[in-house]
C-alpha cells in the first residue's frame, strides 16, 4: 500500500533531540540562546519585560520556560504531537507555562489573546510562508510590543522557499523534506514593512570563534 503524503508534522515528529530510550532529562534554562553556540550573542533581553510571550514553534520549550521561570506568562505553539508532548513532560510543574498543539498560523488566527511579545528560536517563522504569517504575528502583538525571531544565516543567493531535508524515519525509509523561507536581512526588512511593522532591526550575527555560519536576528516593533 502506498505511504501516505509526508506532512511538516512528521518531518517534526521525528526531529531531534534525540537522548536515546527512556526518561529524557530536561534542558538547562540557565540562559535564552538565540543562535546555535550556547553563550555567544544576546538573550531575553531583546523582549523587553514582557507579561505575556508567545513562542512561535516552542519545541522542546527550553526558551519558553525560561522565560516562565521569570515570571513571564508564556504560550508555546508547535504543530508536533511528539515535540508538544515532550516540553508538557519535561515543563509540567513550572507555573506561567504552557504548550498548545497547533499550527502557527491556525492558532494565530483562532486566538484572540495579545501578546507582549512574540518569538521564535529557529522555529516556525524559519518554516512558514511569511507573507501569510506575519501579518498575523502583527495582529496579535500588543501596542509597542515586541518581535523577535533568529535562524540560519541564509546562503548566498539561495533564497525564497528552500528545501530542508532529513532522515528521522525508523530505517530510513524515505527521506523527509520541509520547506523553509530564507532570505537576506534587507529581504526581511521589507517584509516586515510591508506587514506594518517598524523599529525593524535585521542583521546576521557572525559565529564565535571563526565558526562558518551565522545567525540571522530580527527584531521589530508593531
Amino acid at each position: 500500500m502506498p505511504r501516505a503524503p509526508q506532512t511538516p508534522a512528521e518531518y517534526w515528529d521525528k526531529y531531534k533531540p534525540h537522548r536515546g530510550d527512556g526518561p529524557q532529562p530536561r534542558p538547562d534554562t540557565d540562559r535564552f540562546e538565540w543562535t546555535q553556540y550556547p553563550g555567544h550573542g544576546p538573550g531575553a533581553e531583546l523582549l523587553g519585560s514582557p507579561r505575556r510571550a508567545l513562542d512561535l514553534g516552542s519545541a522542546e520549550g527550553k526558551e519558553a520556560a525560561h522565560l516562565a521561570e521569570r515570571g513571564v506568562r508564556v504560550t508555546g505553539v508547535d504543530l508536533s504531537t511528539v515535540q508538544v508532548a515532550r516540553a508538557r513532560a519535561w515543563w509540567h510543574d513550572t507555573a506561567n507555562l504552557d504548550f498548545v498543539h497547533a499550527e502557527v498560523c491556525a492558532y494565530l488566527t483562532g486566538t484572540e489573546e495579545t501578546f507582549d511579545a512574540i518569538y521564535s528560536v529557529w522555529g516556525a517563522v524559519w518554516f512558514t510562508e511569511p507573507e501569510q504569517l506575519l501579518p498575523l504575528i502583527a495582529a496579535r502583538l500588543a501596542p509597542g510590543g515586541v518581535f523577535v525571531f533568529s535562524q540560519a544565516e541564509p546562503s548566498p543567493g539561495a533564497y525564497g522557499p528552500q528545501p530542508m531535508r532529513g532522515k528521522w524515519l525508523e530505517g530510513r525509509e524515505r527521506e523527509l523534506t520541509v520547506q523553509r523561507w530564507q532570505y537576506p536581512p534587507e529581504t526581511w526588512a521589507d517584509h516586515l514593512k510591508q506587514a506594518g511593522f517598524t523599529d525593524i532591526d535585521a542583521r546576521v550575527l557572525p559565529g564565535p570563534h571563526g565558526e562558518a555560519l551565522g545567525t540571522l536576528l530580527v527584531t521589530a516593533r508593531r
